[in-house]
């Protein structure tokens, strides 16, 4: 029954994707004249001041808007400024830049005639996934405390057993594991990024609010969340990491008087948070452009014929659950490998070396005798 509760939601959601792709085609006949793939793939990619409403691309959402303008700070909501209006808040004037400004689809202010960009915090469609998935996490945890502390030991069920069962597979899988001693220690960040990426990922997939934001396709989400493991990793690093980085263990004239291996060993040190920004970045973009792309389609078929547009439409619903099958399992996939290779940077950080007193080199002698 629950697999065909999943398949029957999966299903809604790949219904719901061409009517809101429709929607924007649409837009009052006026974009039936030239449809642009690229516009709209973005259009939905990309974070918006209001959110959308399904079957109805017209209406938003609104969220809050927040700027400090040339006079001041200024709030109000996004759906005074939809669909090209503009917003007079004392003497200023805002709107959303048109397709043929630098500052397209942001908040200008009008002054003297010309475009002025704000300093903007405003509640975004990303940002307000992002309050929505922090209080998941934090719901999501606190109820696995809560049962242990009402019931102690005993095994919880249902949905705070599924929560427990990924808490232990992370840290008995990966973080103890691997960190070992350490462990407690950055165990309560490495398994809080396991679960906000991973639920920015499935929040991702579904296309009606609560869900709907390309949280983890946004690469400025996934920096913030692999400097924050940089930081971790070089802030709380030992001294002997520190001593392999500056003057690692080497021959002498690879360190001086050209220091070619602290170098290479320096620009290591960023490279690893870069690859952690891309690879999160550049599965889960890819993953939500092929659905909506596959949804395109139907629209690019559609002229040929209501014989081809039929059966494309079908392939491309098929082929778009399909997609999102794979997007549930790659989820899951990419927030595991996302805190396994933080687990592992963090590890580098706290070696040892050959210190006799680190309970890791004990255990290591004691194997080897």
């Amino acid at each position: 029954m629950k697999r065909i509760l999943m398949l029957l939601v999966l299903a809604f959601a790949a219904v719901c994707v061409p009517a809101r792709i429709c929607a924007a085609v649409s837009d009052n006949g006026e974009e039936k004249k030239g449809f642009d793939p690229k516009e709209t793939i973005f259009e939905h990619l990309g974070d918006g001041y209001g959110w959308e409403v399904p079957f109805n691309h017209h209406k938003r959402i609104p969220l809050p808007i927040i700027v400090w303008g040339k006079d001041g700070l200024h709030c109000f909501l996004s759906s005074r400024v939809e669909h090209g209006k503009s917003y007079t808040d004392g003497n200023a004037t805002f709107l959303i830049a048109g397709a043929d400004s630098k500052y397209k689809g942001k908040i200008v202010e009008i002054v003297d005639g010309q475009e002025y960009r704000p300093w903007d915090i405003s509640i975004t469609k990303n940002v307000c996934a992002l309050f929505i998935t922090v209080l998941l996490v934090v719901w999501s945890i606190l109820a696995v405390a809560r049962w242990h502390k009402r019931m102690g030991t005993k095994a919880p069920r249902k949905m705070v057993g599924a929560l427990e069962s990924l808490i232990t597979f992370i840290y008995d899988g990966v973080i103890r594991p691997t960190l070992k001693d350490r462990a407690p220690k950055f165990a309560p960040y490495l398994l809080s990024v396991f679960f906000f990426i991973l639920y920015m990922n499935l929040l991702g997939l579904i296309v009606v609010f609560p869900g709907g934001a390309n949280l983890t396709g946004n690469i400025a989400v996934t920096l913030v969340l692999s400097i924050i493991t940089f930081l971790c990793t070089n802030i709380f690093g030992t001294k002997h990491y520190w001593k392999e980085v500056l003057w690692p263990d080497v021959p002498l004239w690879l360190k001086f008087p050209l220091p070619i291996m602290p170098v290479i060993e320096i620009f290591g040190i960023f490279t690893k948070p870069a690859a952690l920004t891309v690879r999160l970045f550049a599965n889960m973009l890819g993953g939500h452009m092929i659905v909506i792309v596959l949804t395109i389609l139907i629209f690019v078929f559609a002229s040929m014929g209501a014989v081809v547009a039929g059966a494309t439409t079908v392939m491309s619903v098929l082929f778009s659950v399909f997609m999102l099958l794979i997007d549930v399992l790659v989820s899951f996939i990419q927030a595991y490998v996302f805190t396994m290779l933080s687990t592992i940077f963090i590890s580098f950080g706290q070696e040892q070396g050959h210190d006799s007193h680190h309970p890791a080199t004990q255990a290591t002698v004691v194997e080897n005798q």
